[in-house]
Order: C-alpha cells, then structure tokens, then sequence
C-alpha cells in the first residue's frame, strides 16, 4: 500500500480537530496580501513583460505568485484600463500548455474559477465524475453556492440543471445533494442521533444481504461535519470496521468514489487533497490539471496543511514528489530562490527527456512554497 499513514483508524482526535469545511478564515493558506503591492508596478511590469519581444515568463510567475487572487483582480482591472485588452487574454495569446492553465487560473476569480472546472468536466466529450467529485465532495456550503452564482452568471443556467444532465443513477442522486450546498451546518453533536445514523449505516449495508445506497447518500450528504464526525466514532464501536472499509466492501463505481470522498473530506479534507495529488503523479506522466486546480484553489485557504499531511501520508514533501513524479523525467522545481528557478530552466530545457512545463512547475511550487521554508 502506497499511503504510509491513514486515517482509517485515526477516529480518537478525530472530533476535536479542525475542518477546512467549517473554517471561517483563511490563515491556512500559503499566499496572503502582499504588503508590497504597488498595482501600477505591477501592470507596468505585465505589460513589459507581454509586449516585449518574447514574453518575459520570469516577471509573469514573480508578479502573479506573489500576489493574493484579490491583488490579482485589481491588477487585471487596471491592465485592462491601461491597455484595453483582458490580462487573461493577453496571458493566453503569449502562452501556452499548462503554464498557461496556471497562469489563466491565477488570474481567475476563485468562484469562477471552480465554475469553470465543472464546465470542463461536464461539456467535455463524456462526464469526468472525477473532478466533479473532488470539487464538490472537499468544498464548503460557501464555496459551492459561490460557485453556483458564477456558473449562472457565466452560462445562464444553474449548475444543478446542467448536472442533472450528466450525471445519473445512485451517484447523480448524492452528488446533485452535494451540489445544492445545503448540508446541515449546526455545530451541535446529537450524539444519539450519531449512534442511530451508524445504526441505520450498519443495517444498510455489512449487517444485511445487498446495500440501501439511499440510505447511505441520505445520511452522509445532509448531516453536519461535527455530526458525521460523531457518526463515523459510533459506527466503528457497532460494526468494528471503518465506515469507509464498509462503503468500499459495499459498493462499486462512481458512487463508491464520492461517498469514499465525502468520508475523507468529513475527517480531513487536506489529506484527502494531498491523496488526490499523490495519484495525479504516480506511475506514466502526471496530470497538470489536478496540481493545477488543487494547489491553485488552495493556495489561500489550507495549502500549508495539504502538504503537512503529504509529508505525513508519503514520508516525503510535495515538492520532492513533484520532482520523482516519473522516473524518466526531471521535474526540477524544488528550490526557493528566482535564481534557482532561472538554472532548473535552463536544465529542463536542455533535458532531451523533459516534457513537462518548466514554468507551470516554477508556479505550481513557488505557491505552496510560500510562507514555509524547509516543508
């Protein structure tokens, strides 16, 4: 088994410790306000940078990491006064690949940015269930009803109406519940309750022949975090197996996949993020656009502990995995200083083997850097 340390059986601290769930601020995140921002500097700088013969990538990835996404806004407000034409666009006509998804996610409002996930996984030839269970089973009632303004505001249509379209069966049923963004948000732990809903669980699925999947959907979709916490302590004292060992003996297939997903979120969502990130690099050629979308749209929320809790699932920091993420392909961004970067460009560049963005690396790490040295 590739996770060194799980959560499986870690229910004793389970109920006292924090949830990026019910978090009301953001102190967790590896990219605050810079105290330094000067907006005219900085679209003087872009526009130098872009205008320029050839665009200047070491000024975009200084500019935009090291800015907040609210700083990033305000930058793209006055480049578009000063030069008439979007940042996002001009960012987009001068580069390409996935140093350009992450520069394009940058400079995206978060909501937006969530929405626009959910239109690729939707619009796209076939439904990737796989990011619409990540996004919607690891975000917040907040971050969900955020993202359903913007994708009205954007395509004129509810998410929900355009989800229902996608998605069907037992899964459709829980992740449209998901995506209302009305799970039940009282602090209150009704520890009868709890003992009763892992009662019902247990009579749902281990203690009989077959599984109520609506049973399991109805109770882990609505209930509270501190609720479900509770509910996962009982369940194990009932059924001496994890609520999780359970729906995977249980069940199949997509919907395995979410519940399994909407467990680890209730224990702790940054492991389960930094699990998301271990599989995106593992065996042939990683996937840029889950680094992207993680470790973008974390950045200023729960970053730092996404890659506490790599190091403890892995025995190795994020960073370091970046680079062994493919035996046969450097991925070189593992220092802290520009200069650094400047000479891991230069390698990768004559690296005959190297097929991966230099600068989406550069970007991807000098985000989750941020804040921490040593990580």
């Amino acid at each position: 088994n590739y996770i060194v340390w799980t959560l499986k059986d870690d229910l004793d601290l389970l109920l006292d410790s924090p949830s990026s769930l019910t978090m009301t601020s953001n102190t967790r995140g590896t990219v605050k306000d810079n105290p330094s921002f000067k907006v005219d500097e900085d679209v003087s700088a872009l526009k130098k940078a872009i205008e320029g013969l050839g665009t200047t990538e070491k000024t975009l990835i200084e500019v935009l990491t090291q800015r907040s996404n609210a700083q990033r806004q305000l930058i793209a407000q006055a480049y578009e006064k000063a030069t008439g034409r979007k940042l996002v666009d001009d960012l987009k006509g001068d580069t390409h690949g996935d140093f350009e998804d992450v520069l394009v996610a940058l400079v995206t409002p978060p909501a937006v940015f969530d929405c626009h996930e959910v239109i690729k996984a939707i619009k796209g030839a076939g439904t990737t269930e796989s990011i619409l269970t990540e996004i919607f089973a690891s975000k917040s009632n907040k971050q969900i009803k955020a993202l359903s303004e913007a994708y009205m505001a954007e395509t004129g249509k509810s998410v929900l109406h355009d989800l229902k379209g996608e998605v069907s069966g037992d899964y459709g049923k829980a992740l449209l519940i998901l995506a209302e963004g009305k799970r039940d948000e009282s602090t209150h732990v009704d520890t009868a309750k709890a003992k009763a809903d892992a009662k019902a669980l247990y009579e749902a699925g281990e203690k009989k022949w077959g599984t109520d999947e609506d049973k399991f959907i109805d109770i882990l979709c609505h209930r509270s975090i501190p609720q479900l916490r509770q509910t996962l302590v009982e369940y194990k004292e009932i059924s001496k197996k994890t609520l999780q060992e359970s729906i995977e003996s249980e069940m199949s297939g997509n919907l395995e996949t979410l519940l399994v997903a909407v467990v680890k979120c209730v224990k702790n969502v940054p492991a389960y993020l930094a699990e998301r990130l271990f599989k995106s690099m593992r065996g042939a050629g990683t996937t840029e656009s889950v680094l992207t979308r993680i470790i973008v749209s974390r950045s200023e929320i729960d970053l730092m502990d996404i890659r506490a809790e790599y190091k403890k699932l892995f025995g190795y920091s994020l960073y370091s995995q970046t680079l062994l993420a493919d035996s046969t392909i450097l991925l070189p961004i593992c220092g802290e200083t520009l200069t650094e970067y400047l000479r891991l460009k230069v390698k990768v560049k004559t690296d005959k083997l190297s097929t991966f963005s230099w600068g989406a690396r550069v970007i991807w790490f000098k985000i989750s850097l941020n804040g921490i040295v040593g990580f």
